[in-house]
């Protein structure tokens, strides 16, 4: 596949390293421009582009990249590009940790229904509930014992398939997470919320996700990160993650 990723921080870096290493065709673009991801692209064997060439001719788009940086993009980024290209958003909002607050999402819309609605098309959520560390070093081969899962969601039956099989791809086994409008259920601080769950585990943590909750124990985390000091390892991150929202 074509593929074009906007957005080459932790999560979407380690995307476009994933599916080039197995075998798409990757286009990266950034904020800084051409010039800007071209060492980038070079080390993995990308094409560097802009934004506009991120999407254009491409079988689907990563749009990777923090919820203020979307007022940055072109308003008429996605008017040319086919209906039937998926849109992938790997977004998550941290209000306290990063973002500026967003009425419309502290009022409780689900996060990827109002990132569709800025982009102007819808989008399948994607590759937001893993941590960085856990989607760059921990996939395994499809069918490996302990194989840790994604969840995806989305309203388009063909995208969600299309990108739950790039999810497999890049090591993880992927989870359907229902509609756009329930993606709710893996945003920050969710029980399913960068957990390294697997499959089974993925379900029931879904399942267990109670609308309204999360906003509060995702605006703690500086407190907690602070407890954990500057040098927590994945693990310690993990344990606290889960301890949010016990499965038992």
């Amino acid at each position: 596949m074509k593929i074009g990723i906007i957005g080459t921080g932790n999560i979407g870096a380690t995307i476009a390293r994933k599916l080039k290493a197995a075998g798409h065709d990757i286009r990266v673009a950034n904020s800084k421009g051409v010039n800007g991801v071209r060492a980038f692209a070079e080390e993995i064997g990308a094409e560097p582009v802009d934004v506009r060439g991120a999407v254009n001719g491409v079988d689907l788009v990563v749009l990777s990249i923090p919820l203020p940086a979307l007022s940055a993009l072109p308003s008429d980024l996605f008017s040319s590009v086919p209906d039937g290209v998926p849109v992938v958003d790997t977004s998550n909002y941290y209000p306290v940790l990063r973002d500026p607050r967003i009425a419309e999402l502290d009022d409780g819309m689900t996060e990827s229904v109002w990132v569709a609605k800025q982009i102007g098309r819808p989008v399948i959520k994607g590759f937001n509930n893993v941590l960085a560390y856990t989607l760059a070093e921990l996939g395994l081969p499809k069918g490996s014992p302990g194989r840790l899962a994604a969840a995806v969601a989305g309203d388009d039956p063909k995208a969600k398939e299309t990108v739950m099989s790039l999810v497999s791809e890049a090591g993880f086994d992927p989870v359907d997470g229902g509609s756009l409008e329930e993606s709710w259920r893996q945003q920050p601080s969710t029980p399913s919320y960068c957990c390294d769950y697997d499959a089974a585990t993925m379900r029931k943590a879904l399942s267990m996700a109670v609308k309204g909750q999360a906003a509060a124990k995702r605006d703690e985390l500086p407190k907690h990160f602070a407890k954990l000091g500057a040098n927590a390892s994945h693990g310690e991150v993990v344990a606290m993650n889960r301890s949010f929202n016990p499965l038992d």
